[in-house]
């Protein structure tokens, strides 16, 4: 699922963001005092007198040019010298050393001495305090900016942030699909609308809505539609946002969170992903502070303890929900589950036709067949595909996108890019092809297989081939007959290697491997064996978290191992002697697609009818 903003006006554009009054305020005092620093500095009390050394002074006393002294603290020297045309000159000059015998020799040469103490104007005195009062500021205002924009003083503040209304809005109408999902989300949103509606019948509305599904379903963007459907503050945050390495933080950034919607309600609170905060509590072993169940704990108290406001709707999404903690699933929390399904096959023929309208398309692209051949893709895959084949359509110079882009996307993102520059000997491509031709004439023998869609023995990812169908249908469960078929189709590239070369290579491997699974999954897992009958073998019981799920829990004896053993060998016997029965009996036709194959590379499913009269099923039936 994803929206369409082709039509939606472009939001005016903002205007510059001017710095808050008080930072304004403090920026303005900051250059006052700098401003007022360096004119206390570069001040000049007066007029002051000629500094000399304080030798030159002794010198001027003993040729007698001294005329009169004041000395300050004893540690400078002011005075008046005689010059030799009569005119007097000012003096000052710094006394380096205790001179005990300076009076005598001053009184000696008949110079006027005075005494004197410094005194500081109250400019003197602000130049001395000035320093101290100016790194107190300096500290203060870094302190108090640190406070407010600092992760370092904010670790218990929530880091939710609001839905802007100026934010282009996304309604339920910019979704495509979701029917059930939308419908039950809208019932929230009107309750926040008009309360008083469901309130005069006693109705209460769910406190918490999940939503549950695959990635790519669109949870996210439901929220945003029901953040541009109601007219009420909305809250957004991850659930990974509460996790933090201080212990206390998660639950404190809970507290204030709560705290936020309180203070706005009616408003919701979204948390993304709640399976990194809400997963089972006691799960791990071992001693020491757990520090995301005080989160989780904090989070429950919040959605449904003693101090609990209505108003405050909780939004949430995830796609593990089995690993969610019961009591955070309960009535009065999660009241509300809403699964977020893959879109069918008229939900992706949707979806591509609202992607499809933001780029330029040739006339011949057929959305309802591009839906058909994307089975189990969800709305970011598709989404991805319209990209993925707009680029294609660039790179070739074009100014539209055509239905051999769409192709090439699809094929790249469900089987890997083409390896068009691989090197691969003769020998190699002939055995590839005999292998995928195996593959690809089963589809037309067996009642019970998909339509083939194309057969290729370009290399894509990590195969060197692929024959690829594709389901007339979306199936939401398989009969035998289907799973009996799809395993004979797995062992056709190893028949077909043992007929042509008496041998069979590694490229077997995968095909064996999806043979085997879907074997051992009918005998032990579906009850499609005669042998075993209708029962479960190797229930999955380990407790989750610990890193024991993926192991197998064997709950039956040595014996009822040897008979599912001897029941997947006799399913795979069975297909396997099939597969060489059909591509025996139709050995020239198993030559001449493989030959056909090593010449175009590529063959369709209409390519490969037209080579041998074959019908499809709808003509077959008329």
């Amino acid at each position: 699922m994803q929206f369409d903003d082709k039509n939606t006006p472009r939001p005016p554009s903002k205007p510059e963001a001017r710095p808050p009054r008080n930072a304004r305020v403090s920026l303005i005092i900051f250059i006052a005092l700098l401003a007022a620093s360096v004119g206390l500095f570069m001040f000049d009390g007066g007029k002051s007198a000629p500094s000399i050394p304080y030798s030159t002074f002794l010198t001027h006393l003993e040729e007698g040019n001294v005329d009169s002294v004041r000395i300050v603290d004893q540690r400078l020297i002011e005075g008046t010298l005689r010059g030799k045309d009569g005119a007097s000159q000012d003096f000052s000059s710094v006394i380096p050393y205790v001179d005990a015998g300076l009076l005598e020799e001053l009184k000696a040469r008949g110079v006027r001495v005075e005494g004197a103490s410094a005194q500081m104007g109250p400019l003197s005195v602000l130049a001395e305090l000035f320093p101290w009062f100016f790194g107190f500021f300096l500290i203060w205002m870094v302190f108090r900016q640190s406070q407010g924009n600092n992760k370092a003083f904010s670790f218990g503040k929530s880091r939710a942030k609001r839905y802007q209304e100026s934010d282009r809005k996304i309604t339920f109408a910019d979704v495509a699909g979701q029917k059930e999902a939308k419908y039950e989300l809208l019932e929230v949103v009107d309750y926040l609308k008009n309360p008083q509606k469901f309130v005069k019948m006693g109705a209460r509305i769910p406190k918490g809505v999940l939503l549950v599904g695959m990635p790519g379903t669109g949870k996210t963007l439901l929220a945003k539609a029901v953040a541009g459907e109601a007219d009420v503050p909305f809250f957004h945050m991850s659930g990974s946002d509460f996790v933090e390495m201080f212990v206390g933080v998660g639950a404190s950034r809970v507290r204030d969170l709560f705290d936020q919607g309180r203070k706005s309600a009616p408003c919701i609170l979204f948390i993304d992903e709640l399976d990194a905060v809400g997963r089972t509590r006691g799960a791990g072993y071992g001693g020491g502070h757990d520090e995301r169940e005080q989160t989780l704990n904090q989070m429950l108290v919040e959605m449904d303890g003693f101090d609990t406001k209505d108003g405050v709707i909780i939004l949430a999404a995830t796609n593990r929900p089995d690993v969610l903690d019961p009591a955070l699933l309960r009535p009065g929390r999660f009241d509300r589950q809403v699964v977020v399904a893959m879109p069918d096959i008229q939900e992706r023929e949707d979806i591509l036709k609202i992607h499809m309208a933001k780029v330029p398309m040739a006339e011949g692209v057929d959305a309802q067949r591009l839906s058909r051949a994307t089975p189990g893709m969800s709305g970011a895959d598709l989404a991805n595909m319209v990209n993925e084949a707009t680029l294609f359509a660039v790179r070739r110079g074009r100014s539209v996108v055509e239905m051999q882009d769409f192709e090439e996307a699809r094929d790249k993102i469900m089987m890997g890019i083409a390896r068009t520059s691989m090197v691969i000997s003769e020998e190699e491509k002939k055995a590839t092809a005999y292998h995928e031709a195996g593959h690809a004439l089963l589809h037309y023998y067996l009642p019970n297989a998909d339509p083939l869609h194309k057969v290729t023995i370009v290399p894509r990812g990590r195969a060197l081939g692929v024959a690829f169908s594709l389901p007339a249908q979306d199936a939401y469960s398989r009969a035998r007959g289907w799973i009996r078929d799809r395993i004979v189709i797995s062992y056709g590239g190893y028949a077909a290697e043992t007929i042509v070369y008496g041998e069979t290579t590694t490229g077997t491997a995968q095909d064996l491997k999806q043979a085997t699974d879907l074997a051992r999954k009918m005998a032990c897992e579906w009850g499609m064996s005669e042998e075993l009958g209708a029962v479960a073998y190797g229930q999955e019981e380990e407790p989750i978290f610990i890193g024991k799920e993926i192991a197998q829990h064997k709950d039956y004896s040595e014996d009822t191992a040897m008979r599912i053993d001897r029941a997947v060998l006799g399913i795979l016997e069975e297909a396997r002697k099939k597969a060489f029965d059909i591509l025996t009996e139709h050995r020239d036709q198993l030559l001449s697609l493989a030959e056909e194959l090593i010449r175009k590379e590529t063959l369709l499913d209409d390519d490969i009818k037209a080579m041998f009269g074959f019908k499809s099923p709808e003509a077959s039936e008329a």
